[in-house]
């Protein structure tokens, strides 16, 4: 290594872009949606080159996105049974898929979602998208715990893992329902 060594520095590094990315939707199917990535600005010539030399081209699944068979969805805290106060959080839990927001498909190989707490509720039609409402409450942004305010009395609360588009997988992907009792 004759003596060098990085250190870190408090210079970001800029990755130039030549020329804005934009995406396209082309067409939407019973399969799938197609999704072209190019350039606003491009010539014709240009989109031609980029057409044989294969731009990137990604299909998003519109019906229910697959999981894999081992993932768990699941509630950290508050735990079944346990006696809260009016203000407390709730802490979500996934292994075996990642925490992604609303509208982000990564592929099948990485498959992600995003949670939907159920409270005092039954779960919704699985074949629909998940709803939003008071009694469901949809965390699109990827978040993994919220705060909630309770009224005193026993409260149940159950997870259920929407898609990119807030369906849940195949199969769904839902917790436990825990009872807690807030004073």
């Amino acid at each position: 290594m004759n003596g060098s060594h990085c250190k870190p520095t408090d210079t970001p590094i800029q990755y130039p872009m030549k020329k804005p990315v934009s995406l396209l939707l082309l067409t939407l199917s019973a399969i799938g949606a197609v999704v072209i990535l190019g350039r606003n600005d491009a010539t014709s010539e240009e989109k031609k080159d980029d057409h044989a030399h294969g731009a990137a081209v990604m299909t998003l699944p519109t019906g229910p996105t697959k999981r894999p068979e081992d993932a768990k969805l699941y509630i950290i805290s508050p735990k079944d049974g346990a006696t809260v106060k009016q203000n407390f959080t709730v802490r979500f839990g996934l292994k075996g898929m990642g925490v992604a927001p609303a509208g982000i498909y990564m592929s099948d190989e990485m498959p992600t979602g995003h949670h939907h707490l159920m409270i005092d509720s039954d779960l919704p039609d699985m074949k629909l998208p998940l709803p939003k409402d008071e009694t469901h409450l949809h965390f699109g942004g990827g978040q993994t715990e919220t705060k909630l305010t309770l009224t005193p009395g026993k409260h149940t609360l159950q997870l259920v893992l929407g898609d990119h588009a807030h369906m849940p997988h195949d199969p769904p992907l839902v917790s436990d329902k825990i009872t807690i009792t807030v004073e």
